[in-house]
């Protein structure tokens, strides 16, 4: 095989580094709310459902919060009586990309975070519909139709995929580049197909398929068409998880995330 090479300019790569590093947990955490360990459990609770809080911190001297209460589990007593102590796997970092958080809320339902050795701030999955995460989704999603024209370029000669694509979708990307080329926007054709087009281009290359490690072209059908669908819901400003679920969601950014790593680096044509 060929000595890969890379099709991707140093402004996609850091593109990518700016989604993949620099969002961080910290932009859509929320500053834990405490009790004090001593205080009645049954009131905090009452305390807590007015608020629709499901966790508060416990603290003691010094606002230093050692552990938490969950509203489920209080009873008669001091909240003492009730707390946990944080676990490891529930920490992390303020400074813990974003990317590195979501897989971790797609096995625990609330995630402490540590600010100067402190707990100071709680992320839970309703945080995931926040504007930041939206964007680094719709990031991600753009990332990938921006290299699907990049591999459709490399592996395709000049006019190759011209003769594939159908005469109607062939002609609507012609009309697209004319009205761009009217208002001086430096593109190619490439850049003026649908983001479907590029799917199926690139899902025709048995080679492109490896290298994306892409299993069949059948699932790579099933994962462009969520990724498409995710795309849709993000700009029309629907709820994420419509029509399915935080562990799908999941799941399928760290696919994205993958593939975008994968594609940086080719084999020439």
């Amino acid at each position: 095989m060929a000595k890969a090479k890379r099709v991707v300019t140093p402004q996609f790569q850091e593109l990518h580094e700016l989604f993949a590093k620099t969002i961080t947990v910290r932009v859509i955490a929320e500053r834990i709310r405490a009790c004090f360990a001593e205080e009645d459990a049954e009131l905090v609770r009452r305390r807590m459902e007015e608020a629709h809080f499901d966790v508060l911190g416990v603290e003691v001297a010094d606002d230093v919060i050692y552990g938490y209460v969950e509203r489920s589990r209080l009873g008669k007593g001091p909240c003492k009586h009730f707390h946990k102590l944080f676990h490891p796997s529930e920490l992390l970092s303020a400074s813990t990309p974003l990317l590195e958080v979501m897989p971790l809320l797609a096995e625990k339902s609330r995630l402490f975070v540590l600010e100067h050795r402190r707990v100071t701030h709680i992320v839970t999955r309703s945080d995931l519909e926040k504007a930041p995460v939206r964007l680094l989704l719709y990031g991600l999603l753009t990332l990938l139709e921006m290299q699907l024209a990049n591999l459709v370029r490399l592996h395709y000669d000049s006019d190759g995929w011209q003769k594939v694509l159908s005469k109607g979708r062939l002609q609507k990307a012609e009309e697209l580049l004319r009205e761009r080329e009217q208002r001086n926007e430096e593109i190619d054709l490439t850049d003026c197909l649908q983001f479907s087009d590029k799917r199926d281009l690139v899902l025709r290359s048995e080679k492109l398929r490896a290298l994306l490690a892409i299993q069949s072209r059948k699932a790579g059908e099933r994962f462009f068409s969520e990724a498409e669908a995710l795309r849709d819901r993000l700009a029309h400003a629907q709820s994420i998880v419509n029509g399915s679920s935080w562990p799908k969601i999941i799941n399928l950014t760290e696919k994205i995330n993958a593939l975008l790593r994968r594609g940086e680096e080719v084999s020439p044509a």
